[in-house]
């Protein structure tokens, strides 16, 4: 085994602190590598104050894991000492069942395994992330980075970017659609750019004015600033999908009511029960649907990190010291990030646990 430096949360209540533990021996399929960057995701903050009530503490936080090969197992066969990879949100599953036959191993029947949080399928022990110095993990869930993608912002793309992707591309946006993305944080920033990438035509729904000049920065053709009546009226009937990426309880009916006939509403941050109720009229007089999507596969992944490589789309950034950790889980909490942070691993060497 080899001695890990991270920064842990200890329980829901207190600050993350350095920690130090012990990364398994690489098996023949595990591919070991020495994080340069890692992002700062929301389930972050979740899982370390136990929001979900499925934390084992400590847990290392940490799904968005850009780093570079410093060995590989005996049966690793696509990577090499020295390659730029990255590690998303799962690890592993069971890799026999239907979906992930399919290639869409986040629905796994068996549950897939969680970067961080869960138990190993072969030793049982947890699962640690990102916020640490190396990470080993199995071939098949460890991405290859394209040439000429920046490291550091692509870290976020593993989570918020194949979070937005996965459920454009496979409801089939493109060319002649018109998509309404509700939200202007982490998700929705890059729900935009992809949206645009596949050919949409895109609106930003925001509750804040002040969200209205970011959101055209951003690439959005258009902006409905959702508190204003006026505006939801004239938008009425008007969008054949929409990306929702709030994570917090608010009312889908307004949105429901901007979707066009045999309209598609898409969930893609709420995972708390849906309050206010849907009105089933807004859902049985127009033959509309209300969908979930969860990350992507890994191929999927692999494919829109050559996207974003190919048409230069980032997401957009502000670097930290992971001393200042929890400096930054408090910002995030509050909004006041544009639009992730990403941790500089390099910061954590003089970190003494």
């Amino acid at each position: 085994m080899s001695q890990a430096k991270s920064y842990a949360a200890f329980s829901a209540d207190k600050p993350l602190a350095p920690f130090t533990f012990d990364r398994r021996e690489p098996r023949p399929d595990d591919v070991a590598i020495e994080i340069l960057y890692c992002g700062v995701c929301h389930s972050d903050l979740h899982f370390a104050r136990n929001d979900w009530g499925m934390t084992q503490y400590p847990v290392v936080p940490g799904h968005e894991i850009v780093g570079r090969v410093t060995s590989v197992g005996s049966d690793v066969t696509r990577f090499k000492a020295g390659d730029l990879v990255g590690v998303g949100c799962m690890v592993d599953s069971c890799r026999t069942c239907s979906a992930c036959q399919d290639g869409v191993e986040q629905y796994c029947l068996e549950g897939f395994t969680m970067t961080y949080g869960s138990p190993d399928r072969q030793d049982g022990t947890m699962t640690q992330g990102g916020y640490s110095d190396a990470i080993v993990v199995s071939e098949h869930f460890v991405l290859k980075m394209p040439d000429g993608i920046d490291l550091a912002s692509a870290a976020p793309i593993l989570c918020a970017g194949i979070t937005t992707y996965s459920p454009l591309k496979h409801h089939g946006v493109g060319k002649g659609h018109k998509v309404g993305v509700i939200g202007m944080g982490g998700l929705g920033h890059m729900g935009v750019k992809l949206a645009k990438a596949l050919g949409a035509e895109v609106t930003v729904f925001t509750r804040s004015d002040a969200k209205v000049e970011e959101a055209k920065r951003n690439g959005a053709d258009h902006v409905v600033v959702s508190s204003d009546q006026a505006q939801m009226d004239a938008v009425a009937e008007t969008f054949d999908f929409m990306l929702d990426t709030v994570p917090v309880q608010h009312d889908l009916n307004p949105y429901l009511a901007s979707l066009k006939y045999d309209g598609t509403h898409i969930l893609v941050g709420l995972l708390e029960p849906i309050e206010p109720a849907i009105e089933a009229f807004n859902l049985v007089f127009k033959r509309r649907v209300v969908a979930g999507s969860l990350i992507g596969g890994i191929a999927e992944t692999e494919e829109l990190l050559k996207l974003c490589a190919e048409q230069n789309i980032s997401c957009d950034i502000e670097m930290l010291d992971i001393h200042k950790i929890n400096e930054g889980f408090e910002r995030m909490e509050k909004g006041d990030v544009r639009y992730r942070f990403v941790i500089d691993m390099a910061t954590l060497k003089d970190t003494a646990a």
